[in-house]
């Protein structure tokens, strides 16, 4: 069936479009999340025009008065939205001619749906940058509580999985501080990118109306207008850099609901997640299952996804604006969305994490963690080549595999049948305890290291 008049399309159109276009080309059942945004783009640009003469003061304070009774309606859900009306843009207008009459129309004067849909999203984004900042913040503070109360617990540092060298709770916590702090410097530096505004740009090529673009740019919290209207209405990398961040971002989550999910079994022990963030099993009573972690690792691949979806509908597109544009909303919202509540939920895991010190330590102990440190003592106290030190340390761990013991089990006078001048003090850098203490380089996992740190940290972001 179709309809015998599209009151939107005007004249150029005898006939509107059957029930199927009308759903594959409406993106009201989405795009209505740009309400407030495209409200707020609606109140600037009606303020400009009276500014600039082009409507009237009157016109202008009945459209203000009518947007912000259609915000307080959407606002209530008292709004019906309608397929029809394809997007928030036409909802909107169509609402506020209802309510003001004929000003209504005079409303998207010296502008396009064009530019109209790159100002919503951009403020939509620009908003989702700002919540993600606040979230990011809020875990580096859980991760820094963690470190702080850690600054001295002993555990494996690992590489390939394997048991390498001692290092701290709060040194590991730290390098996750490091890497969100990354991520919050990320999603700033995008949103510096895309403060700018399209509004004004119009369809495509601006317009002969002498509008005032800085005025709309400086009401809408935008550094400055587009400088080109080509790009203004085409381009979507301010979206597509949000989802690239993001999915740095989302990377070191999922790392770090990894190590959760391990650290939290009953072969690891090293450290248990709370009732809140733990679930039971429906026919194993003894289970304890880390599923915020898991899913927080799972949710990763749909904000992935999202930045291949949006990357493949912009990369053969053809300037200005085409219609595919339309299914760049969906992604970057669901992304956004996951985002925030994988954030959250593993702020809340770090935040009540109970770290088991007594397994920590124990198995910081294994594997012949402290071989680098009596290598070390090699070259330092005996002045051996790093090579040969390498050499005699690779042959004493040889020997405590044999005797089935580690490093700091062998007698003194087993150490020197394989180099005779080493000496009893070499014990002392053996203990894990003594190998995290020496290692005070800049950056390196001692607990003084590591409580300083953490106070730079509240100091930034305090």
């Amino acid at each position: 069936m179709t309809k015998s008049a599209n009151a939107m399309w005007g004249g150029r159109f005898a006939a509107g479009p059957d029930a199927i276009m009308e759903a594959i080309n409406a993106s009201i059942g989405f795009d209505q999340r740009l309400a407030a945004q495209d409200i707020a783009g609606s109140r600037a640009h009606a303020a400009m025009l009276a500014a600039t003469g082009i409507i009237t003061d009157n016109d202008a304070e009945a459209i203000r008065e009518g947007l912000l009774t259609v915000l307080s309606e959407i606002e209530a859900g008292d709004f019906t939205f309608s397929t029809a009306l394809e997007d928030i843009h036409m909802n909107v207008e169509a609402r506020l001619k209802e309510i003001i009459g004929e000003p209504a129309g005079r409303l998207h004067t010296a502008r396009s749906r064009n530019d109209q849909v790159a100002t919503d999203f951009r403020l939509w984004v620009r908003d989702q940058c700002d919540a993600v900042d606040a979230a990011l913040a809020a875990l580096m503070k859980a991760l820094l509580g963690q470190a702080e109360a850690g600054a001295e617990w002993v555990m494996p540092g690992f590489t390939h999985l394997q048991v390498a060298q001692p290092v701290t709770w709060g040194h590991h916590m730290l390098a996750y501080v490091e890497m969100f702090a990354r991520d919050r410097a990320r999603f700033a530096d995008a949103r510096k990118r895309m403060n700018t505004s399209p509004l004004g740009a119009a369809a495509l090529a601006g317009t002969s109306f002498p509008i005032d673009r800085e005025m709309t740019a400086k009401a809408l919290g935008f550094d400055r207008p587009m400088a080109n209207s080509l790009d203004a209405v085409s381009d979507r990398d301010f979206a597509l850099e949000f989802l690239a961040a993001a999915s740095i971002c989302a990377m070191h989550m999922s790392r770090l609901a990894e190590e959760l999910v391990i650290w939290s079994s009953a072969q690891f022990r090293f450290a248990k997640m709370s009732d809140q963030w733990s679930t039971g099993s429906s026919i194993m009573p003894q289970k304890r299952n880390p599923d915020a972690a898991e899913l927080i690792r799972a949710k990763i691949g749909r904000i992935f996804g999202a930045n291949v979806a949006l990357m493949t509908v912009m990369k053969g597109l053809p300037l200005t604006y085409s219609k595919d544009m339309q299914e760049d909303k969906e992604q970057v919202f669901d992304a956004a969305d996951n985002l925030l509540l994988a954030l959250s939920a593993m702020a809340g895991m770090v935040k009540d994490m109970d770290a088991n010190v007594e397994a920590l330590e124990e198995a910081a102990a294994t594997g012949f963690s402290t071989a680098t440190d009596l290598a070390d003592w090699l070259v330092r106290e005996l002045g051996l080549p790093f090579r040969d030190a390498h050499h005699v340390t690779g042959s004493l761990v040889a020997m405590a595999e044999a005797k089935s013991c580690d490093l700091p089990e062998l007698s003194l006078a087993d150490m020197q049948t394989v180099h005779q001048d080493i000496t009893q003090s070499v014990f002392d850098v053996l203990g894990v305890k003594n190998s995290v203490a020496s290692r005070t380089s800049f950056g390196g996992t001692a607990p003084a290291n590591v409580l300083a740190q953490v106070e730079a940290w509240k100091g930034i972001l305090r």
